[in-house]
């Protein structure tokens, strides 16, 4: 008998093992009332890292506070607990702790934990299947998985929880560069490796690069640091202040430009009163995907157009303590700061020269030993390096999200459209593929509430 021949089955199917797929795990371990069978498909070794949390080193802090980064929506302290209890922190107050930013190690071993722990209370058994999900073909009455080994699952109900993938070196030929000439910021072990004398060259100015510029001055790393990017915006920190007070719900039935017209005025009254203007965002963060979703898509497109960098830098913020190494590195002049986008990249003598352009026209080629690939989360569907998004795509199970971005899907339950738009009601999204549809879908808070709806409906 061949491995297509043999299908196994299960009440749950979790296609993805990273932070989403381990949430939509521990709470459906939780919420089962009976002898319910889920799997969770993912093929590393270890489960709850994915991309975010598989850095082994202590440099890659959370860009969010302790307090703030609980798995369960019921128990909003219950990360902060856990450090306490396995006394990550010798000597640090519980009050110190929850405003502070742990390493991002420690999250993956406190989802780990939970995992743990909900699986020996739950009525439900937690198969994991460390392969990939290649295929996957909805029916009215069971869900076909097909894995890269050929074996295939029958599911009653399917979460797809498949994490984020890197978007491609923006230049032509980037495969055909020499191995180990271009590293991926994710690649948390080669990034140090590149650390020496030589200058290196980062494309893109977001998370990911101040990831590696930490990264590489933890590792020594002497040469000049260029950091490309269309823009040249660089990750904001989070401030300590008081909260702003002002009622944010007006907003939401606003237009683009008269959002950005108030949101400004906030932040000068945010000033006038002593807050930073951080305040001005943590006040409306509770509501970004009704400001989303509120806009309509003309507007959504000139936000994508013309405002999402100076949102995401705004928004997407950083560690005081990375922040400022990064600004260390700028004012020493180690790190220089390019505003152009990337043409092409040539291999002279063993080493990359970078050609881009910028405002007004090109400058001076760049002579660097190597080039790091920080462009960030690739959210178009259609080039999204996932055999089983690009399957769901072909066969008509799935389309585009609003604007090409992720997969579509419901808002209210996140079920799966498919190319006609009617919902697969089998088949929950959680996560980054939801992000055309939300676009506030990266972020634990995000996760842990997608995620317990999730699971509730497959328990039901």
């Amino acid at each position: 008998m061949s491995a297509s021949d043999i299908s196994r089955q299960c009440d749950l199917a979790i296609v993805g093992g990273g932070a989403a797929g381990v949430l939509v795990a521990l709470q459906a371990l939780r919420g089962a009332s009976r002898a319910l069978h889920i799997a969770l498909f993912e093929p590393a070794s270890a489960l709850a890292q994915g991309i975010a949390y598989a850095t082994p080193w202590p440099e890659h802090l959370l860009n969010v506070p302790v307090g703030k980064m609980s798995a369960l929506p019921d128990a909003p302290d219950d990360f902060l607990a856990y450090l306490l209890q396995v006394d990550a922190f010798p000597g640090r107050s519980r009050d110190a702790l929850a405003a502070d930013y742990a390493p991002r190690r420690l999250y993956a071993d406190y989802l780990q934990a939970r995992l743990e722990q909900a699986g020996a209370a739950s009525a439900a058994r937690l198969e994991v299947v460390h392969a990939a999900v290649l295929g996957l073909q909805p029916g009215p009455q069971s869900q076909q998985l097909t894995l890269a080994s050929g074996e295939q699952w029958q599911a009653r109900q399917v979460v797809l929880a498949c994490g984020n993938s890197m978007r491609p070196l923006p230049v032509p030929g980037a495969e055909a560069l020499p191995p180990g000439k271009v590293v991926d910021a994710w690649d948390y072990d080669g990034v140090r490796l590149l650390a020496g004398d030589g200058d290196l060259a980062i494309i893109g100015s977001g998370l990911s690069m101040a990831d590696s510029v930490v990264a590489l001055a933890n590792a020594g790393h002497r040469g000049r640091i260029h950091v490309l990017s269309r823009h040249a915006l660089l990750p904001l920190a989070h401030a300590h202040g008081g909260a702003a007070t002002f009622d944010p719900q007006p907003l939401l039935a606003m237009p683009l430009r008269q959002k950005l017209r108030v949101l400004r005025g906030h932040a000068r009254d945010a000033a006038a009163q002593g807050l930073p203007w951080q305040a001005v965002m943590e006040r409306i963060r509770p509501l970004g995907q009704a400001l989303w979703r509120g806009l309509d898509a003309a507007d959504q497109r000139r936000f994508l157009r013309h405002a999402v960098r100076y949102w995401d830098v705004h928004r997407h913020r950083i560690a005081e303590q990375v922040h400022a190494q990064v600004d260390v590195l700028e004012r020493s002049g180690q790190l220089q700061r390019h505003r152009a986008r990337l043409d092409t990249v040539l291999v002279l003598d063993g080493t990359l020269q970078v050609h881009a352009h910028g405002a007004n026209g090109g400058f001076a080629p760049l002579q660097v030993s190597a080039l790091i690939n920080a462009t960030g989360v690739e959210t178009r569907a259609t080039a999204m390096r996932n055999p089983l998004v690009q399957q769901l795509l072909a066969d008509g199970h799935a389309r585009p999200g609003p604007h090409g971005l992720g997969l579509d899907t419901s808002v209210e339950h996140g079920q799966l459209l498919d190319a006609n738009g009617q919902p697969h009601p089998a088949v929950q999204v959680v996560g980054s593929l939801r992000i055309g549809t939300l676009w506030e879908s990266l972020a634990i808070p995000e996760l842990r509430g997608q995620a317990q709806q999730a699971a509730r409906a497959a328990v039901a």
